[in-house]
Formats: C-alpha cells, sequence, structure tokens
C-alpha cells in the first residue's frame, strides 16, 4: 500500500518539476523571479490568482465547517465568491496600470512611489506585517501537508511536513513567479476535477440527497441557509460574507497575480475564468461537507480528516493517493505564492533598500532564493508545534492581511486626497486591531464578530481621518 502512495506522490511531484525544470531559463533577473516580466496570459493569470487562493483550507478547513455546522455556514462561500468578483472588476485592472506606471514590482514599493513616501516607513511596516500573517499563513499550508503525509504513510507528523518542506521548496528555488504561475495553472485545473469528482461519487454511496438529509435532521444540523428572517440572522450573513470576503482586497500573493498580466485588455477574460473556476470549487467544497454527514453517520476524531479518510476508503490506493494529490496542490499553490511574495518584500524592501541600494539584479535574484529558503524555515518551525487548526490559522493570517493592506490598497487607487500620514496610520491600525481583536471580543457580552470587519473599517477611518488632518502638512512638505 506505501508503495503505491509512494508512485503515486513520485509522479506528482515529478510533473511539478518538469514544470520548473522547463521555466528555470527564463529566469535571468530579479524582475523575472519576482513578477514574471509581466508577461503571463489571461488564462495563467486567472488560475494562478485562484488557485493561489484555495489552500489546504478548500479541502481540510472549509468543508469541515459544513460537515459540524450544516448548510448555514456555506455563506462562506457566497462571501468570498462576492468579493473576489468586486476585486477582479475593480482593483485587477486598476493596479496592473498603476504599477506598471510606478516600476513597482511589490506592494510596498507601490505604497511608497504612490504616497510619496521618503521615509521609508510604509515599506518597513508593510514587510514587518507580511513576515508576521505570511508566516502563520504558510504553517498552516505546511500543517495541511504534514497531516495528508501522515494518513498516508503512517509516518510522524513531524516527519511528514519535513517531507513536505522538500517538495515544496526545490522547484520554487529554482523556477520563481513565471514557474508558480504554471505550476497554479495546472494544479487549478487538477484540483477543479478532484473536488467536483468526489463528492459525485460519495454521493450514491450514502444513499443520495434524501439520506443526506435525513441524517442532518438527525443530527440538528443547520438545513437552509436562512434558518429564520430575525435580525440576528441577518447579522450573521452579514458577518459570515463580509467576515471573509473583505480580506481579498488586501491578499497581496493574490495581487501579484493580477499584476503579472501581459495585457489589461484581457483583465476582462481572466475575471470570467475565474470567477468560473471558483463558483464551481467552492459549491463542490460544500458537497464534500454535506456527504461527509451522512458517511461519517457516528462521527470522526479529527473533522479535518474527513475528506482524506473518504478518498482512503473508496478508492484503490494508488488512485487515493493521486487524488490527494489535490490537498498538495491547492496547499503549494498558496504557499509557493506566499513564500514569493515575501520573499520579494525582503529582497526589494529590506536587502535593496536599507543594505544594498546600488545590488545587481543577479544578486537580487540569489538574495531572493536565499529569502525563500529563510522563510519556508521560519514558518516550518512554526508549524511543527501544530497549535491550532487550519481553519483558525488561515483565517487569523487572512484577516491580519485583509485589515492591513485592503484599505490602503483601496484608497492608493480610488482616493487622490490618502497622503502617507493616512498610510501609516491605516496599515498599523488594521493589523493592530486584526491582530488582537480576537481577545478583544472574548470578553464583549455581545454575538461574535469576525476580526476582519472591525480590522478593515478602523483601519478605513484611520486612513480617512489622518490623511485630512495632515493634508496642510503633507502639501506644505
Amino acid at each position: 500500500m506505501q508503495l503505491a502512495h509512494t508512485l503515486a506522490l513520485i509522479l506528482y511531484t515529478s510533473i511539478l518539476f518538469v514544470i520548473g525544470f522547463t521555466t528555470y531559463k527564463r529566469n535571468q533577473s530579479s524582475d523575472d523571479f519576482i513578477i514574471g516580466s509581466r508577461s503571463l496570459n489571461y488564462w495563467v493569470t486567472a488560475l494562478a490568482a485562484h488557485a493561489s487562493d484555495m489552500g489546504t483550507w478548500l479541502f481540510l478547513g472549509f468543508p469541515v465547517v459544513v460537515f459540524t455546522t450544516g448548510l448555514f455556514d456555506s455563506w462562506f462561500a457566497v462571501g468570498l465568491t462576492l468579493f473576489m468578483f468586486l476585486n477582479w472588476h475593480y482593483v485587477a485592472p486598476k493596479l496592473r496600470i498603476k504599477t506598471e506606471e510606478y516600476g513597482s514590482l511589490t506592494f510596498s514599493s507601490f505604497f511608497e512611489s504612490r504616497f510619496a513616501d521618503t521615509s521609508g516607513l510604509i515599506r518597513i511596516f508593510t514587510a514587518i506585517i507580511s513576515l508576521i500573517f505570511f508566516t502563520i499563513y504558510i504553517s498552516a499550508g505546511i500543517v495541511g501537508v504534514g497531516i495528508m503525509i501522515e494518513s498516508l504513510f503512517g509516518i510522524s507528523y513531524h516527519i511528514g511536513i519535513s517531507v513536505g518542506m522538500c517538495i515544496v521548496i526545490p522547484y520554487l528555488f529554482i523556477g520563481g513567479y513565471r514557474t508558480l504561475a504554471w505550476i497554479d495553472l495546472f494544479q487549478g485545473l487538477f484540483l477543479l476535477c478532484v473536488i467536483v469528482f468526489v463528492p459525485l461519487y460519495v454521493l450514491p454511496k450514502v444513499g443520495g440527497v434524501q439520506e443526506i438529509v435525513r441524517v442532518i435532521k438527525f443530527k440538528q444540523l443547520s438545513m437552509t441557509m436562512f434558518p429564520s428572517f430575525t435580525l440576528k440572522t441577518f447579522l450573521q450573513i452579514l458577518f459570515t460574507i463580509a467576515g471573509w470576503g473583505l480580506g481579498y482586497f488586501g491578499q497581496p500573493h493574490i495581487a501579484t497575480k493580477f499584476m503579472g498580466i501581459e495585457h489589461v485588455k484581457d483583465m476582462k477574460k481572466s475575471k470570467y475564468v475565474g470567477m468560473t473556476w471558483q463558483v464551481i470549487v467552492l459549491s463542490a467544497a460544500v458537497c464534500v461537507g454535506l456527504v461527509a454527514i451522512s458517511y461519517f453517520q457516528g462521527g470522526i476524531s479529527d473533522p479535518q480528516l474527513i475528506f482524506i479518510t473518504m478518498v482512503q476508503d473508496l478508492f484503490t490506493p494508488f488512485i487515493a493517493a493521486f487524488i490527494l494529490c489535490a490537498i498538495l496542490a491547492a496547499t503549494i499553490s498558496t504557499m509557493d505564492s506566499q513564500i514569493l511574495v515575501l520573499a520579494s518584500s525582503l529582497t526589494e524592501d529590506f536587502y535593496k533598500r536599507i543594505f544594498r541600494k546600488s545590488a545587481t539584479s543577479k544578486e537580487l535574484l540569489i538574495v531572493s532564493r536565499v529569502s525563500v529558503i529563510l522563510i519556508a524555515l521560519f514558518s516550518y518551525c512554526i508549524a511543527y508545534f501544530k497549535i491550532s487548526t487550519i481553519y483558525s490559522l488561515v483565517y487569523f493570517a487572512w484577516s491580519g492581511l485583509g485589515a492591513s493592506f485592503g484599505p490602503i490598497l483601496l484608497f492608493s487607487l480610488f482616493s487622490k486626497s490618502t497622503n502617507r500620514y493616512g498610510a501609516w496610520a491605516g496599515l498599523l491600525t488594521g493589523s493592530i486591531v486584526s491582530g488582537l481583536w480576537p481577545t478583544i471580543n472574548k470578553h464583549l457580552d455581545i454575538m461574535n464578530i469576525p476580526s476582519l470587519i472591525p480590522g478593515f473599517g478602523l483601519s478605513c477611518i484611520a486612513i480617512y481621518l489622518v490623511s485630512q488632518i495632515t493634508k496642510k502638512r503633507s502639501i506644505s512638505i
């Protein structure tokens, strides 16, 4: 059985390495490595943006929420779909145009140029915030790989995450942005097929829709997206939609995919390709959670394993292992983009600005690759202790990035009155409020409010007020 698992894993990773080595020679400079010289077509841009978004959470996080609570929490998928559409429609074209106009390869360099910040504080704040939240995000992916490999091979979790790192790092180290984009295209198509196929295959084996409805009733889980028409229910729906969806405006690993498309006029095509993919995979993820409710009528010790356990039970070892490589696909697509974004920030914002302003393009390329290894090792250390669930880790990091970068990105693209002082205030307010809100919320005698909502809202207020208060000072300077 382990031989079959090993062969499937080798087959899948071999495909990734072939893509990585194929694109290796095209990375001749830091610009190639970080942003792919803005040369991607609309298909690659679309699936790279979405595949890098839906990580381990798609298989081991979101279906668990539906499995444990019922259909009501599928509002998460509605919120993600709505705000990703807004992201494509309003943010993506402007961001692509503006970053090329300013010659920016990273969020921080764009913000610095846009707000004429000669102090370097925007770069420092951005890099620190990215380092904190991305390392937690990346660690969630490593946890997911560890769980999958542990389940497949019966080895310890800690050996599993070590094996996972050996899979992720080499081709990322070699390839860079363009490699990741093409790998994300392949993996996006692969995981689309898997997450649609599995629930359709399991459905008749659990007795069909009628049996699922019976079990949901028996377990007293939510059977509808509108359990009641009270104010409390509508607030819960609003918090569920905005509590995840708002985060899309501030995810650098997704936004950089917008920056890499070759022709801005193709952005509309990318939007429709990407949104079609997202609607299908999120709907399928809801179905995974629903069929699992009936499949595991007696419960399961670790709900994060519902997808893995169903696949292992129903397919031959080789097929099961190859299907479960979809988890690896989702994880890698997210992790590699996040590691590259963070490595780019460390290279451009710290090394080049503080230590070697005269660094050559070749030198920066080397630093980018070294940064990849250091970031991965740091995230590995966090994942080693497995301090929380994948869902909790992803949500904390998603909220922190969304509340920190989302408001300032929107103001930078759509407001002419925002200045660097407002940008400083927004970055700090969003990150601090989002990071502390889970603790604050526990002591408030109100319904649970997702940390992204107060973090995002207060950051917007801070940007506007501080920009208005310092308007004269900014003009005089």
